[in-house]
């Protein structure tokens, strides 16, 4: 089986070329939903945040986003752990969901490729790009603030220059060019 990252930085259209996909009839993993229901009910992640992080960040079973927040945002090396924690119960679950899948790709969306390690977990990266103003546009438009959306952009610039997969395709999403037959294209030479 070949395993695929979608990726690529906020407001590239990731979403779009995985929704795209899964009505194509492949399987997609969407790394930021897995992610929040692992951390609301995987009970031994919950005791390690509350433990190792912030002892009132998981009320009645269920993490309070807006205290882990003001937790780790405010201290790096809090942060630090709790992505290491998360990223490893979610590579974990990678692990488990590739398994059994057939022998068609299947897929992984993540817009932390290479600050989670799941690169090193696939075959190949599908790389969606945009241009810069695009993608801040679109942030925006899905209400993020300008100077957030600009900072969150950076920082994940940042990883994409310091990490490359060995093995990435670019597919090109600027409003223009069609995203469909870019994806028959890769999807025909597997």
């Amino acid at each position: 089986m070949t395993l695929i990252a979608i990726s690529g930085g906020i407001g590239s259209g990731k979403s779009i070329v995985s929704r795209a996909l899964a009505v194509m009839g492949y399987d997609v993993y969407d790394c930021d939903s897995h992610a929040r229901e692992i951390m609301d009910c995987d009970r031994a992640l919950q005791r390690r945040i509350a433990t190792d992080i912030c002892s009132d960040a998981v009320v009645n079973g269920h993490i309070d986003r807006r205290r882990l927040a003001e937790k780790v945002f405010n201290d790096n090396a809090a942060l630090h752990r709790l992505n290491s924690m998360v990223h490893q119960a979610v590579k974990d679950d990678i692990a488990e969901w590739a398994s059994v899948r057939d022998g068609s790709p299947s897929f992984i969306e993540t817009a932390i490729l290479y600050q989670s390690g799941i690169d090193l977990m696939t075959d190949e990266v599908w790389e969606v790009s945009a241009p810069t103003q695009l993608r801040l546009q679109r942030a925006v438009d899905r209400g993020m603030n300008e100077d957030d959306a600009r900072l969150r952009m950076a920082v994940q610039d940042e990883y994409q220059a310091a990490r490359q997969h060995q093995n990435v395709k670019t597919i090109v999403n600027d409003g223009v060019t069609a995203v469909i037959p870019q994806l028959l294209a890769l999807l025909d030479r597997e």
